[in-house]
């Protein structure tokens, strides 16, 4: 699947929350805020349709767009590109990166070390 830019991302996690959209209520609630005309909105939604990161059906004549993935889903292949691209496959920049900056609240840590603790034991198990 192809990759998307940062903008693009945010447009995805906008209509993930916000369910089945026509373009227009993207380029009301996504674009406006952002200064996008609605045909920069409706440019990026087929493009990422031609991508495969949107499916679109017609409702009573009207398209409404709709991601394939969960926003969920759709983070997390955005950490894994993140990792393999930019880190080259190693999280440690990006934890070294966190130690560094000092900038995780308490609920974060907290989040952090339930993770570790779940990759603990998946090694045990494994």
């Amino acid at each position: 699947m192809k990759t998307v830019g940062d903008q693009e991302m945010s447009l995805l996690r906008f209509i993930a929350e916000s369910g089945p959209s026509t373009v227009g209520e993207v380029a009301e609630g996504f674009g406006e805020p952002r200064g996008l005309a609605r045909s920069t909105v409706l440019t990026m939604m087929e493009r990422l349709r031609q991508k495969g990161r949107l499916e679109r059906e017609q409702v009573e004549g009207v398209y409404r767009y709709c991601s394939p993935v969960s926003e969920g889903d759709l983070l997390r292949g955005a950490v894994r590109t993140f990792v393999e691209k930019t880190l080259s496959g190693s999280v440690s920049p990006f934890v070294a990166y966190l130690t560094e900056t000092g900038e995780v609240s308490d609920g974060e840590l907290a989040e952090l070390e339930d993770l570790v603790s779940r990759l603990r034991s998946k090694k045990q198990e494994g």
